[in-house]
């Protein structure tokens, strides 16, 4: 993508122009899809690989790179991070404009309250794409939909409106005026901002990434936050969520800010209680309570789904149509390694135990009555079963403990050094991203799961995704103080402003974020 040509331009007609030179008229049309016209110039087209090869040849094309999908990068953190209560403002925060590029939003959320919120600063030339019942107002300022190609699976739905829950969490988070751009695809990424940054944003976070790291000119993230860079807008962008590895970040541009993620100072546990009178501690943010009390307790490697053509070595690990109904339905279920529970729940489990030898230092919500053992303790629920003629079990509710050790950098947030560029130090910084309770969507589960009944207008979930916007929010509080500053003033300030304690390791959590 490149600057937008000075003087008048018709960016479509340009375009069209290029791929009729190269591909004839009729090819042109059929494959001309969008352009990038409002900050900088591009345009989507349905290629063939003789045809990338072509454009790609051309004098003045930067680069040619597919449309793939990006993934998302899934209370007491801002106190965590040193805000005060009731924090210094200045009159000019309410002029900062931070633009989220997510899932999309659940405006009825009383996180989106505009009470006391002025009119939209006089500065924003964006808009509200109202459908589905989706209105704006004095604090989600601006909101729209993108979709370049392809069906529109259920539950989304062709509105700004958040149908998942994770655009909803991370805007609370960032707790800033919106301009939204969902979708996944990076065709539809940049046109989220190309848009952004005429609209007049002053930072914009977006916790989506790749599966694997991109040279910075196939990039499209990297791409979007270099022109927001170049007209004086920062991006904030999570890390990833491929940790521990090395090399494993995937938002990594020296233009941007990325994020990592670390913990607060809590953590949900969960007891597992046998009915030989042994419990142990696992982890996950369990809020059902077994009103029976205990429950026969099965292994799942005994109780595979013999008639779905499984056997132990695959029911072993709970795998979705492996589990014997029959034989598991109203029973806790052991499942070796960590999964989703939703297997188990879909066949009548009334909860389940899983364990193996990854990382306990983040909690995870599940459709039923759930806890995560290391494999110490799930080896011993193990032993149980099998050394008992009546095995029974129940799963408590989670309970919420002081972490002592926090902060850290949790095991799954992505990792250095830069892979494109290797003396250039990447993450920047880390902030808060482990059991963060924000705004959800009324319109899916807890969980995401038709077998969870739980609605919940606020979800606890964790990821770079998470501790991205509170990067994102700590810069626009920088910008209001000083909204002359560039994007690389305002991260330099909250690089420099961190605070490195040596007596932990991988720690840098923004201490100070108060300026004049």
């Amino acid at each position: 993508m490149g600057d937008r040509p000075k003087g008048e331009f018709s960016a479509t007609a340009q375009h069209m122009s290029m791929l009729q030179a190269t591909i004839g008229s009729k090819r042109a049309s059929e494959s001309w899809l969008y352009s990038y016209k409002r900050s900088f110039n591009g345009f989507v087209a349905k290629l063939t690989e003789e045809e990338k090869t072509k454009i790609a040849s051309l004098e003045g094309v930067v680069s040619v790179f597919p449309s793939t999908k990006k993934q998302l990068h899934t209370t007491r953190s801002w106190d965590f991070m040193g805000f005060p209560v009731t924090a210094e403002r200045r009159k000019t925060e309410s002029d900062v404009i931070v633009g989220m590029l997510d899932s999309g939003i659940w405006p009825e959320s009383p996180s989106f309250d505009d009470k006391d919120f002025g009119a939209p600063p006089t500065k924003w030339k964006g808009s509200c794409q109202s459908s589905s019942n989706f209105t704006c107002n004095n604090k989600i300022i601006g909101a729209k939909y993108y979709h370049s190609e392809g069906p529109i699976n259920p539950p989304s739905i062709p509105s700004p409106r958040d149908s998942g829950g994770h655009g909803s969490h991370t805007a609370s988070t960032a707790a800033g005026g919106l301009v939204y751009g969902a979708n996944l695809y990076d065709a539809d990424i940049l046109a989220a901002f190309d848009d952004a940054i005429a609209d007049g944003v002053d930072i914009i976070s977006i916790s989506v990434g790749g599966f694997f790291p991109s040279d910075y000119f196939t990039d499209p993230i990297a791409i979007g936050a270099f022109h927001a860079m170049k007209n004086g807008i920062l991006t904030s962008n999570s890390a990833g969520n491929s940790g521990p590895s090395s090399a494993s970040i995937v938002n990594f541009s020296p233009w941007s800010l990325s994020v990592a993620a670390s913990t607060i100072d809590r953590k949900f546990l969960t007891n597992v209680q046998l009915g030989n009178d042994e419990s142990y501690v696992g982890v996950s943010v369990n809020t059902f309570v077994l009103e029976n009390g205990s429950y026969p307790l099965v292994y799942g490697g005994n109780v595979p789904n013999t008639a779905g053509g499984y056997d132990n070595s695959t029911s072993r690990y709970c795998v979705a149509d492996s589990l014997d109904p029959k034989l598991v339905e109203g029973t806790i279920v052991l499942c070796d390694g960590l999964n989703d529970a939703e297997p188990a729940a879909a066949v009548g489990a009334a909860g389940t135990i899983m364990h193996d030898d990854y990382f306990t230092d983040f909690a995870f919500s599940f459709p039923l009555p759930a806890s995560y053992l290391g494999d110490d303790d799930g080896s011993k629920v193990y032993n149980y079963i099998n050394g008992t003629s009546k095995p029974t079990a129940t799963i408590l509710k989670s309970v919420e403990v002081n972490e002592t050790l926090a902060p850290f950098v949790v095991s799954f947030s992505s990792r250095g050094p830069n892979p494109i560029t290797a003396d250039i130090l990447k993450p920047d910084l880390t902030a808060p991203g482990v059991d963060i309770l924000a705004a959800w969507s009324e319109a899916n589960t807890m969980t995401g799961y038709p077998e969870d009944p739980r609605v919940v207008q606020y979800n606890i979930i964790s990821g770079t995704s998470m501790s991205c916007p509170h990067a994102s929010g700590a810069a626009a509080y920088v910008k209001s103080f000083n909204p002359t500053w560039s994007p690389s003033a305002i991260k330099s300030a909250l690089m420099t402003t961190g605070n490195f304690d040596f007596s932990r390791e991988f720690l840098l959590v923004p201490e100070s974020l108060f300026f004049s």
